[in-house]
């Protein structure tokens, strides 16, 4: 408990110096969901054209979530060319829609573009506009509806701190500074001691997914829960 107080605390202070931002977008709890789901159950057609794993014309390192990747360090790849595929691919720094991404496959850009520590280190400078796909805090600022994509480092500044996890509701958030963030979906324990979250470039796929998550996990490993100005 008192762990979890400090992380929640020291999030409410960063986000204190911040100042509050005014809500750039509306957006209701339905159609945030809807917009999650429809990003989950994505479905597109990749060719041979849309992998890569090497450089891009800009000379940052892509490799795509295809099944073809497979590395010993972290999850492997699972979408395969000539194939439907469902569910939206990470792409660090991605912000695409799917009309955006199918146009982005038509062109022979990459679809996707795993995290690694490198892209972790280099942050913005890392994203490659060669491929196509959405990355964590990508896919919240869609869901979002917000103009443009946000971080993980800056989400919170547009939004008002959720105190308790159990008050978590439907399209809120649970955010780790530089690291990832979830999206709420539900309650999946009466006790609210499980939830189901909405994430990309978690296991066991680089995609759009829903994912479990036990509520007394979350605060040891620096997750604080969030509530965005410009829900309705």
């Amino acid at each position: 408990m008192i762990l979890r107080a400090s992380v929640f605390l020291f999030a409410l202070a960063a986000h204190t110096l911040a100042g509050p931002a005014v809500a750039p977008s509306k957006v209701t709890r339905p159609e945030a969901m809807t917009t999650a789901e429809a990003y989950r159950t994505f479905k597109w057609a990749p060719t041979a054209a849309n992998v890569l794993h090497g450089r891009d014309a800009a000379r940052i390192r892509v490799d795509t979530p295809d099944a073809g990747y497979q590395p010993a360090e972290r999850f492997a790849g699972w979408w395969v060319p000539g194939l439907l595929n469902t569910g939206m691919p990470y792409k660090w720094g991605g912000f695409d829609t799917p009309e955006t991404f199918l146009a982005g496959l038509a062109e022979g850009k990459a679809a996707g573009d795993v995290c690694t520590p490198e892209k972790r280190r280099l942050l913005d400078a890392a994203a490659s506009a060669h491929a196509v796909g959405i990355d964590c805090s990508g896919f919240v600022s869609r869901c979002w509806n917000l103009p443009r994509a946000y971080s993980t480092r800056t989400l919170t500044n547009l939004c008002d701190p959720v105190a308790d996890f159990k008050e978590l509701q439907p399209g809120d958030i649970l955010n780790a500074p530089n690291s990832h963030v979830f999206l709420f979906k539900q309650w999946s324990a009466p006790d609210r001691s499980r939830m189901l979250v909405y994430t990309t470039g978690t296991p066991p796929i680089w995609a759009v997914q829903i994912g479990p998550l036990r509520t007394k996990q979350m605060a040891p490993l620096g997750y604080t829960a969030w509530r965005y100005r410009g829900m309705r």
